[in-house]
């Protein structure tokens, strides 16, 4: 843990910042839900072309909701080992990660050296 940090400051920090996250994806979910929405292929309403185009954004969209979601799982996941005594140290050595490669993404789980 950063030497200038107490445990209690560190925790808050990081905590506000996951928490802040989380909230950040579940807006752009809610901001995006219409375009997941299935696509009418009604061809009076719209041409070939324009129900080709909005199959591609479709796509997109379910595409990126599914980087969300599986963001929002790394996001608590950090939170529960936040809460418990997991959080900032490296799951397979042990060691401790570094304040520096946390600021960067606080759900990493490796230290550089694991990570390698």
């Amino acid at each position: 843990m950063a030497d200038d940090l107490t445990e209690e400051n560190f925790r808050k920090r990081y905590r506000a910042r996951l928490c802040a996250e989380l909230e950040a994806i579940k807006a752009a979910g809610d901001d995006t839900t219409s375009d997941r929405r299935p696509v009418v292929l009604d061809q009076q309403s719209i041409g070939r072309l324009s129900r080709m185009d909005a199959l591609q954004a479709q796509a997109m969209a379910q595409a990126m909701q599914a980087r969300r979601n599986g963001r929002t799982r790394a996001v608590e996941a950090a939170l529960d080992r936040l809460a418990g005594d997991g959080f900032g140290w490296c799951e397979d050595c042990g060691e401790y990660i570094g304040t520096k490669r946390l600021d960067l993404d606080p759900t990493i789980l490796r230290c550089v050296d694991c990570a390698r």
